[in-house]
């Protein structure tokens, strides 16, 4: 089976960020895999195992990013492709949808794998955007996956439900939490990375010229949310606190 995965590169939400001119600090951010790209990398290593072929991990990012893909390949994925957007002032979904879809367009695929969101952006766009730029099929939020020769049975969440699905390859799913419990890369397997494929690509390469793929959003600002202030404990009998607490709902929250 040809097995693709697209990754990205996200900062780490357990570690302290900071904005600056409306932008996240990469000095003061820890950079990871996307979590729900982790899912999509041990489906796609499981998928492999059973049926052989190859698992090719693709991200786009700059040249920090591979860092997360020699990740990926230490956790056992067999190559692995940066392509560079570097010339690329500012991109969103639409521009990684367009660099994505040049990039499969002359492979032969059968799975392509993503995670449902990622922690950063959270839009779920580019993998139902991929699907329809390749005419595959997609299933998003999926937490089962079992593949039989050209067709592929699949359990999604649906709002708390659970929803089976029937199609066939080739296909692009959207992974989230429930799917498996992807694998921490072994020492051997950290080694093996570092003698593994990793081919880097720009936008050159895919014919792709930079106004063809300048985004079509445009972000106005980044910013923190508030500090939360103390909380209040509010004393005395029950009819009390709530006369209180509506008081302070009207008063200080301003939200009745």
């Amino acid at each position: 089976m040809n097995i693709y995965v697209v990754m990205k590169r996200t900062f780490d939400t357990e570690e302290k960020i900071s904005i600056q001119n409306g932008k996240i600090s990469e000095d003061s951010a820890e950079f990871i895999i996307n979590p729900y790209d982790e899912y999509a990398i041990e489906e796609a290593l499981k998928l492999r195992d059973k049926h052989g072929g190859e698992v090719t991990v693709v991200t786009i990012g700059e040249e920090e990013a591979e860092k997360e893909l020699r990740t990926a390949l230490a956790m056992g994925a067999d190559k692995a492709v940066l392509i560079d957007e570097e010339e690329l002032e500012e991109g969103d979904e639409f521009s990684t949808t367009a660099i994505l879809s040049a990039y499969f367009k002359e492979k032969d695929v059968d799975i392509i794998l993503a995670g449902n969101v990622t922690v950063d952006g959270g839009s779920g766009q580019v993998g139902p955007r991929l699907a329809e730029e390749l005419g595959i099929s997609i299933v998003t939020t999926i937490t089962k996956l079992t593949i039989e020769e050209n067709k592929a049975v699949i359990e999604r969440d649906a709002e708390g439900d659970i929803e089976t699905v029937e199609t066939t390859l080739p296909l692009l799913v959207t992974c989230q939490q429930g799917l498996n419990e992807p694998r921490y890369p072994s020492l051997p397997g950290i080694m093996k990375a570092k003698k593994k494929p990793l081919e880097k690509l720009e936008l050159d390469d895919l014919d792709i010229d930079e106004e063809d793929v300048e985004a079509k959003t445009k972000v106005l600002d980044r910013f923190l949310p508030p500090v939360k202030g103390d909380g209040k404990v509010l004393d005395g009998e029950i009819p009390q606190q709530v006369k209180e607490l509506a008081s302070l709902l009207v008063t200080e929250a301003k939200v009745i």
